[in-house]
């Protein structure tokens, strides 16, 4: 059990992979994309304050929905440095990534139920393709799969 002390201590980078379960090159990637950060002490070593734990825990959760890199560094930089981030602060990022999510949920449910026919690439390789892009219309628009991402 941690004592009083405990909390205010300095964590070293071993020891904020250890805590977290990610390896020492994910918190050196995480710091060098901004989205933690340390200081150095006397002896030149990386030191990471305790709050990290937790922003490496929103970071990991946030990943494994599918969350870009971009739009995690995007919120928590909207959060004060010096705290944890609270429940109120996941509450907002999570509102935040919804929109996000939901896009991405439309879009995948959009290719899965065309998996069998064109997805509009305009290779016209496909006989539903004539159809769905007569005269390679598409291709003009430019490069990849357009009817499944117009933007």
């Amino acid at each position: 059990m941690l004592s009083p002390e405990d909390y205010d201590k300095e964590l070293t980078v071993g020891e904020v992979a250890r805590r977290s379960g990610v390896a020492v090159s994910t918190i050196h990637f995480y710091e060098a994309q901004g989205l933690i950060q340390s200081w150095r002490n006397p002896g030149n070593q990386r030191r990471f304050s305790r709050d990290v734990l937790r922003r490496v825990a929103v970071i990991k959760v946030a990943q494994r929905l599918g969350i870009s890199l971009a739009s995690i560094a995007d919120a928590l930089n909207a959060l004060p440095e010096d705290r944890t981030p609270t429940t109120a602060d996941w509450r907002r990022m999570s509102e935040r990534w919804r929109e996000e999510l939901d896009d991405r949920i439309a879009k995948l449910t959009k290719l899965r139920d065309n998996l069998d026919g064109c997805i509009g690439c305009g290779c016209l390789s496909i006989r539903d393709c004539p159809l769905r892009n007569p005269w390679d219309e598409l291709g003009d628009g430019g490069a990849g799969p357009r009817l499944l991402d117009p933007a």
